[in-house]
């Protein structure tokens, strides 16, 4: 096939086949849509495979977020330790609860939350950490969590892209949603490795935030439509304080449990890839692949690699779209984006670790400018790799 004959390869593709079709018409027939029994059938088995005491399906992961923030008690003046080298929904959910973001540099191995800068982001009004698990990648949670559990300091984990990711516990590896820290949210994203169109899950062993999740997802409606359908007798429900409308239905929560099975699979697969392009770049000079720390393993939600000193990550990425093949620069920075220019946030770097009010994160920063996200997903071909590699090799050459 020619050059201008190429197959497009997209940075990520749903791996989506009849079995989710079937499901999604089973939910139909029933007559039963939204939030019911396949939601509560979705939240058991996604409780099970993580080995979790409770999980709490929800309308995306932003909205989990949301409310994990709030169950630990997050209000307006707190502040959250979190990243701003993340999808803007991190910092977002830190605004919507009224909290001041505090924005610790990144580890520039995993870019994952340094747990050393913890100590200088800390202050009298620290309420929570947000840390999240980038691209798939475990961050440290035990380190972490050693430093906030004598603290009081409740850890949320932003678990959007780890779903079959796995942190080392002495001798075992659990699953990211055990949870480690106190509340792990994740999303179900066309991008993500399992997809239910959209929508999110949180997972505790706190049953009494397990039971806020459930009242605030739903208008803060104190009987729910389960319930009330299963009433023997005429029962009216009253709304004990607001609420939002949070919810997940039945259609996604079916194509859920689904994906939920296939899920070991994908992450075989994905992680397969993942190791053919650190056999296929390895050549190419000051290219920098992913690595995984000695406490995690990746699901490889998204590969991850750092261009060569020098190399232009716009001119890089035009090469690849005119070979037909997608990417992404690295992951954003909130703090750079317009909607933060008029919001209160602090910056704790690793070249300065102290608290600076809108100082510069330069890992963070650095990360955004030369990291490439390139195309994984379960069904690329050894050719279609191949053709990433040899066009990323041409693209990186210093001009």
């Amino acid at each position: 096939m020619s050059k201008d004959h190429e197959q497009p390869i997209p940075l990520a593709r749903p791996s989506l086949d009849d079995r989710e079709i079937e499901a999604v018409s089973r939910v139909l027939r029933s007559g039963w849509i939204t939030q019911g029994p396949e939601v509560a059938a979705f939240e058991r088995e996604f409780a099970s495979f993580v080995g979790a005491p409770h999980a709490c399906a929800v309308s995306s992961c932003t909205t989990a977020l949301h409310l994990a923030l709030l169950a630990v008690g997050v209000k307006p003046g707190d502040e959250v330790i979190t990243v701003s080298h993340s999808f803007i929904a991190t910092a977002n959910a830190v605004r919507y609860c009224g909290a001041r973001p505090v924005f610790v540099d990144i580890d520039p191995a995993t870019y994952n939350l340094d747990p050393n800068l913890l100590d200088a982001a800390a202050s009298d009004r620290t309420r929570a950490v947000l840390c999240v698990h980038k691209m798939g990648m475990p961050c440290d949670l035990d380190r972490i969590v050693a430093w906030a559990k004598p603290r009081g300091v409740p850890v949320v984990e932003d678990a959007a892209c780890a779903i079959g990711s796995r942190i080392r516990r002495e001798s075992a590896w659990d699953p990211v949603g055990r949870p480690h820290g106190d509340i792990a949210c994740f999303s179900f994203h066309p991008r993500k490795v399992i997809s239910t169109g959209d929508g999110g899950m949180l997972t505790t062993r706190n049953a009494q935030w397990d039971a806020a999740f459930r009242l605030k997802r739903q208008h803060g409606m104190s009987v729910s439509d389960t319930a009330r359908h299963a009433a023997r007798k005429i029962v009216f429900e009253s709304y004990v304080e607001v609420g939002y409308n949070y919810r997940m239905t039945d259609v996604q929560a079916s194509i859920g449990r689904e994906q939920l099975r296939k899920l070991p699979s994908l992450v075989d697969r994905r992680r397969e890839l993942a190791d053919a392009y650190r056999r296929l770049l390895r050549d190419i000079p000051g290219l920098v692949c992913p690595a995984e720390p000695a406490w995690g393993r990746s699901n490889w939600q998204s590969f991850c690699v750092r261009l060569p000193e020098g190399a232009d990550q716009l001119g890089v990425m035009q090469c690849l779209l005119d070979r037909g093949v997608a990417s992404r620069h690295g992951v954003m920075c909130s703090h750079q984006e317009p909607a933060y220019e008029a919001v209160d946030w602090v910056a704790v770097s690793r070249r300065r670790p102290e608290r600076q009010d809108r100082g510069a994160l330069p890992e963070s920063e650095a990360a955004r400018r030369r990291c490439l996200l390139l195309p994984l997903y379960p069904q690329m071909t050894e050719a279609d790799q191949a053709r990433v590699a040899e066009v990323l090799a041409a693209a990186s050459r210093p001009r």
